[in-house]
């Protein structure tokens, strides 16, 4: 590509999601889960985000990426904690850029919020996972010095086989059904 091709590097505004833009949040994951060839899996609508973004126990947070007042992008991150540190950190869940938007430093700018942010809570780390296909993307994490956990492998349980294992016998109730004292 030609330098003078490239398209400007982007002055954007990063704000904090609220209510009113669960309808936008829903939209630009389904534009993400289309990006990462998952969408059969995009299954999250505007009141399930209302519901557990702004419910009575947060379960993640989220902020809206806005280039010249126009939707550019979203990130959407939880507290995770290490053991071995013993202190909280950020576990990026999602970040994606339209991709007229790309290529313009809105990306590195969001991370860099989410570090600054990061460091404003005494976190003691910023993760994320990134689909093995995504080079583009790794290529990006890298030039950040972001680094791949190589020796760890990722597991989950969802659906049935997460349904399955929670009604094993003497599993007792879950946190939330106890009885609080």
């Amino acid at each position: 590509m030609n330098p003078d091709d490239r398209p400007a590097r982007a002055t954007c505004a990063i704000r904090p999601v609220t209510p009113d833009d669960m309808e936008l949040l829903a939209n630009l994951v389904r534009e993400l889960a289309i990006y990462e060839k998952l969408e059969d899996q995009s299954k999250a609508t505007a009141d399930d985000f209302r519901r557990n973004l702004f419910g009575p126990r947060p379960a993640a947070e989220a902020a809206i990426v806005e280039v010249n007042g126009e939707p550019a992008g979203f990130a959407l991150w939880f507290t995770s904690f290490s053991t071995f540190r013993g202190q909280p950190g950020i576990y990026l869940e999602d970040v994606f850029v339209r991709p007229e938007y790309r290529g313009r430093g809105i990306g590195k700018t969001i991370l860099s919020w989410l570090a600054r942010l990061a460091v404003d809570r005494g976190c003691g780390r910023l993760e994320w996972a990134v689909l093995t296909w995504n080079e583009p993307a790794i290529g990006f994490y890298r030039s950040l010095g972001a680094r791949p956990m190589d020796e760890w492998t990722v597991y989950r349980l969802d659906e049935e086989p997460l349904r399955r294992l929670a009604s094993v016998s003497g599993a007792g109730k879950s946190a939330t059904t106890r009885e609080r004292k």
